[in-house]
This record gives C-alpha cells, sequence and structure tokens, in this order.
C-alpha cells in the first residue's frame, strides 16, 4: 500500500514497514529459499510501487506474476492477515500490465539488435574464450567502420565470413583474425539459434521508454514470460543484463526524487553471476552503482545472498530475507553471512531467526529517510491486492489487444538494410564482375581459336588451290603430251602402213604419196582420239 511517499509492505511486532520513497532506488534484494514466499514479497513490492506511479519491470518464471493484472479476492489467508495488521475492508485492485516474451509466443517480442547488445554480452552469451571474444571486437569494429549495421544473427553470420575471407586485409590495422576463431564463434551462432536465442535478435528494437509508462496514475507493469526464457539461463541473464544496460546508458541523470522511475525485478540473479568473468562483474558493479542517479531502482531475487557478489551485495541497501534451510556445513556458513549482512536486534539472533521463519515471514530492513539501515525486524509480509496465481489465456490475449498501437507494433518483423543486405549485394556484384571477366576471357579465348581456325582453314585452302594449280598443269600437259603422243605413234604407225602397201602392192590402186599421207594422218587422228579418250579416264579416276 501508498501511504504519504511511503510504501506499506510489511508488518512488524512494532506496527507496519515501510519502503521510503525517496530511498528505494538504493536497490535491494529480495532471498530465500523456496517456497518461502519470495514470489508473493515480489508481487507485494511491485503493486505497491504501481500504486505510488512507479513502472515496474519482472520476469515471471512460472507464470505466476500474471495475476497482478487481476483484481485480488478475500481468503481466509489474507483474513487472517487482515486481523494481524489492523486492516479493515482492503481495496482489491489489479494493476496495468504489459505481458511480453522474448519468443513472442505469451507476449508481445522484446527484441535487440547485435550491435547494441555489443561484443562483451555476446562473447558471454556465447561462452567465448578470450582469443575469441577479440576476434569478435575486430568485427564490431570492422563493422561499426564500414557503415554495416549488425541487426540479427545472419547479420553477424556474414560479417564473420567477410572479416575471415578478408583477413590478411584487417590484420594490420585491427589485428589477427584466424579461421579456427571464426568458426568457433560461427558454431556458437548456430547453437543460439537452435535454442531459439534469433528470434531475440532484430527489428524493431525494444526502447525501453516503453517501460516507463503508466496508465490511470500508476505505474504500468512488464511482465516478461520466462517459462521458456530459463530454460536458456545464460539468454535470460545476458538479456536482463542488455536491458538494465540500456537503461543506465540511455535513461538522462535526474539525482535523487521522490520516487523512483522504475523499478526492475532481477528474479532468479545467481544466473546472472555464474560464469561471468571478473570484467562483466565489474561493469555490472558499475551499472547498478550508477543507475540510480538515473532514477532506476534494481531488486534481485534469489535464494542467498551469497549467490551476489560482495561489491554488489553491498549496494542493495533494501533487504527482504525469507528462510533458509541449513542442512550442510556450506548452508550453515550461508545462514551465518546472511545473517551479517543484517543490522542486528538486540531482541532475537539473526541467524536463528533466518532458520525459523515461516512461509510469507521475513527478516526486513529498509533504510530510513537518512539513507541508515534500519535495524534488522522479523515480520510478515502484507498480502498482494491483486490475484495471486497465474491467469488464463483469454485474459491474457485480452490485455495484449488492449495495448498502445506503438506496443502492439513490435509484434511485426522489420528486415531493414543491414550489413547482411549490403554485403550480399557486394558479393553479388563481386560475383557478376568476376562471370563478367571469365566470360570476356572466354570469348577472348574462343577468339583466339576462331582466329587460329581461320588461319588453319585459310592455310589448308591455299594448300589446296596450289595442289589444285599443280595438279591442274600436270593435268594440262599429260593431255597435251598424249595427244601430241598419240598423233605422232598413231601417224608413224599409219604412214609406215601405207607405205609397206604401196611397196608390196597391198592395193590394187596406185596410190600418190599425197594419198598416202593423207590416209596415213586420218588414221593417226582416230588412233589418237581414241588415246586421249583412254587418257582422260584414267586420270579421272586416278
Amino acid at each position: 500500500m501508498y501511504l504519504n511517499d511511503k510504501l506499506y509492505v510489511a508488518h512488524c511486532s512494532k506496527g507496519p514497514l515501510y519502503l521510503t520513497g525517496k530511498m528505494c532506488n538504493r536497490h535491494g534484494l529480495i532471498a530465500g529459499a523456496t517456497g518461502t514466499g519470495k514470489t508473493v514479497s515480489l508481487q507485494v513490492l511491485a503493486e505497491t510501487f504501481s500504486q505510488a506511479g512507479v513502472p515496474c519491470f519482472m520476469a515471471d518464471m512460472k507464470g505466476d506474476l500474471s495475476g497482478i493484472s487481476q483484481t485480488g479476492t478475500m481468503s481466509s489467508f489474507i483474513e487472517k492477515r487482515c486481523q494481524e495488521f489492523g486492516i479493515e475492508n482492503p481495496e482489491f485492485q489489479p494493476c496495468p500490465v504489459r505481458f511480453y516474451d522474448v519468443f513472442g509466443e505469451q507476449g508481445f517480442p522484446m527484441r535487440a539488435t547485435i550491435s547494441s547488445m555489443g561484443p562483451q554480452l555476446l562473447s558471454r552469451l556465447m561462452d567465448l574464450n578470450e582469443t575469441q571474444t577479440g576476434v569478435l571486437n575486430i568485427v564490431f569494429k570492422v563493422a561499426q567502420d564500414n557503415d554495416l549495421l549488425l541487426e540479427d544473427l545472419k547479420d553477424l553470420r556474414l560479417m564473420l565470413d567477410f572479416v575471415g575471407k578478408n583477413a590478411s586485409k584487417f590484420t594490420t590495422q585491427y589485428g589477427n583474425v584466424t579461421a579456427p576463431s571464426v568458426g568457433a564463434i560461427q558454431r556458437s551462432i548456430l547453437a543460439i539459434e537452435s535454442e531459439g536465442g534469433d528470434k531475440f535478435f532484430g527489428q524493431p528494437a525494444f526502447d525501453i521508454n516503453d517501460l516507463l509508462d503508466t496508465e490511470g496514475g500508476k505505474g504500468v507493469m512488464s511482465v516478461l514470460a520466462a517459462d521458456k526464457l530459463m530454460l536458456n539461463p545464460k539468454l535470460y541473464s545476458t538479456f536482463l543484463l542488455w536491458l538494465m544496460t540500456e537503461l543506465y546508458e540511455n535513461l538522462p541523470e535526474v539525482g535523487d526524487l521522490p520516487l523512483p522511475k522504475l523499478i526492475f525485478f532481477f528474479d532468479e540473479a545467481h544466473m546472472l553471476f555464474n560464469g561471468t568473468s571478473k570484467a562483466l562483474v565489474d561493469k555490472i558493479e558499475q551499472v547498478i552503482r550508477l543507475i540510480r542517479s538515473k532514477g532506476v531502482g534494481i531488486y534481485f531475487i534469489t535464494q542467498s545472498p551469497t549467490d551476489i557478489p560482495d561489491t554488489i551485495l553491498a549496494q542493495l541497501s533494501n533487504r527482504v530475507q525469507h528462510a533458509l534451510r541449513a542442512f550442510t556445513p556450506k548452508d550453515q556458513k550461508d545462514v551465518r553471512a546472511a545473517a551479517d549482512t543484517f543490522r542486528a536486534n538486540p531482541d532475537f539472533k539473526t541467524d536463528e531467526a533466518i532458520m525459523n521463519l515461516e512461509t510469507g515471514e521475513a527478516l526486513v530492513s529498509f533504510l530510513d529517510e537518512k539513507g541508515a539501515p534500519s535495524m534488522v525486524e522479523r515480520a510478515r509480509m502484507l498480502f498482494p491486492l491483486s490475484q495471486i496465481g497465474a491467469i488464463t489465456d483469454g485474459q491474457r490475449l485480452d490485455i495484449k489487444n488492449a495495448a498502445p498501437a506503438r506496443i502492439k507494433a513490435y509484434e511485426q518483423l522489420i528486415d531493414g538494410e543491414s550489413a547482411y543486405e549490403k554485403l550480399t549485394a557486394a558479393n553479388a556484384e563481386e560475383a557478376a564482375a568476376k562471370e563478367a571477366e571469365r566470360q570476356a576471357k572466354e570469348e577472348a579465348k574462343a577468339q583466339k581459336e576462331a582466329e587460329k581456325e581461320a588461319a588453319r582453314q585459310a592455310k589448308e585452302q591455299a594448300k589446296a588451290e596450289k595442289e589444285a594449280a599443280k595438279k591442274s598443269s600436270w593435268w594440262k600437259k599429260g593431255i597435251l603430251g598424249a595427244i601430241i603422243s598419240a598423233i605422232l605413234g598413231s601417224l608413224a604407225r599409219s604412214v609406215g602402213t601405207s607405205v609397206g602397201k604401196a611397196v608390196t602392192g597391198g592395193s590394187s590402186k596406185k596410190s600418190t604419196g599425197s594419198d598416202i599421207l593423207g590416209k596415213a594422218a586420218k588414221s593417226a587422228t582416230t588412233t589418237a582420239t581414241r588415246k586421249i579418250s583412254e587418257e582422260v579416264l584414267k586420270n579421272i579416276f586416278k
């Protein structure tokens, strides 16, 4: 309940316990074993902030927090609490809620671009070693220097391919890029995709200013469906760390306000620090230390305070500690460590009290108006005025349909011109240029071969013509010789025959010399003609 700049959230033997409005940005912790009431305490704090006009962001692990969107009802448990706290006729009321989901299934998508996530958080998400992280930094720098926006995983994949193929060009300016490192990062990208992480990267990127909305004077509750997201702890913790970082980097400085601008609840906070490098832990510490000047309070929810590094735990000033169990020496040590974080109360031993708290009961210590931690009190948490437990799919859909148009716009995935499109176009141009060069070479080669063939054919033609001319000359000489030889031979034989007949008197008729020569010539001509015909036939069929 919100009363005069104070947030009434618990009740002890001395009366109500309040969070001081202007100290709520000093961050906080809700800790306790499973089943001790952490989720209900979170809901009580969140709806009290909402009533005060402070929007909140929270992750819903099991769907239980979705009930904050509905009006609560009286129960025997709440009736008993009212009698204990002296509350009459509690005003049950819902909070304005918007549901989000990284996978876009139970709420509006919350996306980030690869560029906004940055190489440091991506390295954590992909479990890269130092060398691989260095290569990823080079990839981001090359993209930045060449105005290549990295929006989604396909942008990053193609950018890695581009840098890998041109490593020799970048080594001098940016550093060494090795094929094994590029290959390892590519495999990590495939692993993220297989776990559904690819749905988190893209446009439109989530605008953190949408977490600061109010409706009807109440702060809007931004509830992230995290039941599926929890199956990938790295993605869950990296996503929330990115969201915190975005708030820190983009919100203006406002100093100390009467009430925070936003309360950020980080459930299962131990996941944020598991396997986290010291450099990143230092970055988280810096964000938590400075983000309060942006009007943002961060509240971690975890099982034990020992899940959180001491440097960060020291900054969590508003504490709600539910019961811890001590079954082993380590558990007992954790209980003592948790007890040591409180300002002692002489009325009870803190470490013993932690192990004997009932469900819904907690050790509570808040900052007073001067910023000093109050003495720890054993208290009972207030009951929620909204519904305890999950809502139906129909109720969730109704809330989704009532959201503003700018929130609904997150559902439409936008694939703009980014590194993938630019590199694909460049690759296409390069491929086209190579193809044109190849075709030009082939055409030049074909032309050269054609010219060579033409020269060969011309040479053969000249040779053929020469052979033909030679043959024609032989033909003519052969026929002429045949004609002369045939005529002379026939003439000689005819003359000899005719002379012989004349001498021997083979003819009764007297013949003169001219007659003898005339007959001989005629006979020779006939014989020559026959001989010529034979020679022609021989030459034709030769």
